[in-house]
């Protein structure tokens, strides 16, 4: 079925005239540095779980000389808990780059974006289209949704074929986009697609764009975009020790760069009770074996689950010859708050 080359730009244009956000904190104002802070927190993460984290961060962090001079604990103890930690560390290194080569500005060029850690061509089409009003598609996860299911693309939407394909639409809906509501277009793509034409339950009654929809003609709307092929995620068990020395104070550790939680200070853990068992014995004074186990941790990431078996012993020390080094640390409660913590060891530390 062929539509007119406008009807989906203006209809969109028109429903978010009257339906969409036009109140979030990174759009008052609406500078380069806010409107990029936003695109990465908001990437897996939803409007409402962001605002907070957001307006926090810009007040600590409110220019992006400030973020590339944070230090690593600062800016982790800020993003705790958003998850997707290497979002954070990508952050800071774009910070750092723009402050060497752009004179401490993001630069407007889409090459000199896409070169910045972080920034793949959706989010750098966000920044250009929102904080310029420059004609660039985009292509998140609500925006692929609502393309396959106005143009009725079957297939993943993350195989490259595919993906090709709706890049293809993105770029010629963005030719209808009168000039000087780029920003209003990409807001209201990303509006549409997360209280609209939603993944589960669309509001199609509701949709100005019913008329034209092909999942609506054809009475596929349940069946796209077409999911991503089923894969079982593996399961992992690890221990970790929750120890406390005379003063109350916690042992934490800090994580390697790279990997699982990287940079952030967590519990002592392992992989097995044989090897958390080793450690301790190297490293602390105290009987393992009168550990208390605590209520099982479970802890799903975007590739496997979790199962950590918390231990917990008070009164322990350092061995003399460790004593406190840059990934060791006795911390007192009162200041787990100034630290990045993994949502769910900040929670147990909350419990305990």
């Amino acid at each position: 079925m062929r539509q007119p080359p406008d009807t989906f730009a203006t209809g969109l244009l028109d429903w978010f005239a009257h339906h969409g956000r036009h109140d979030l904190p990174w759009q008052h104002p609406r500078t380069p540095y806010r409107v990029w802070l936003s695109e990465i927190m908001l990437q897996q993460t939803q409007v409402a779980t962001v605002i907070p984290y957001f307006q926090r961060f810009v007040q600590s962090f409110p220019t992006l000389p400030a973020l590339a001079a944070a230090d690593n604990d600062t800016l982790m103890a800020h993003w705790a808990g958003l998850g997707y930690y290497a979002r954070a560390r990508n952050l800071h290194a774009a910070a750092v780059r723009c402050v060497e080569l752009h004179g401490g500005d993001l630069p407007r060029d889409p090459d000199a974006l896409l070169a910045l850690p972080g920034i793949g061509r959706s989010t750098a089409g966000a920044i250009l289209s929102q904080a310029w009003n420059d004609p660039f598609p985009i292509l998140d996860g609500n925006v692929k949704r609502v393309l396959t299911r106005y143009h009725g693309i079957a297939g993943y939407p993350g195989l490259p074929a595919v993906e090709k394909q709706l890049w293809a639409l993105a770029a010629r809906h963005v030719a209808d986009v009168p000039q000087g509501r780029m920003a209003d277009w990409t807001q209201a793509q990303m509006d549409f697609g997360a209280t609209l034409c939603t993944r589960a339950n669309p509001a199609c009654i509701l949709c100005p764009l019913q008329d034209t929809c092909a999942a609506q003609a054809q009475g596929l709307v349940d069946s796209l975009p077409t999911p991503k092929p089923s894969k079982v995620l593996p399961e992992r068990e690890a221990s970790a020790l929750l120890l406390e020395d005379g003063q109350g104070r916690i042992l934490l550790r800090k994580r390697p760069p790279t990997g699982i939680w990287a940079s952030l200070w967590t519990l002592p853990q392992a992989d097995t009770d044989a090897e958390l068992r080793q450690w301790f014995d190297g490293n602390i004074e105290g009987d393992y074996d009168a550990a208390a186990e605590l209520p099982l941790v479970v802890h799903t990431f975007s590739h496997y689950r979790l199962h950590l078996q918390p231990l917990h012993l008070r009164k322990v020390a350092l061995r003399p010859r460790v004593g406190d080094n840059d990934d060791l640390r006795w911390v007192a409660r009162a200041e787990l708050a100034s630290l990045g913590l993994p949502a769910p060891i900040r929670k147990l530390l909350d419990r305990h």
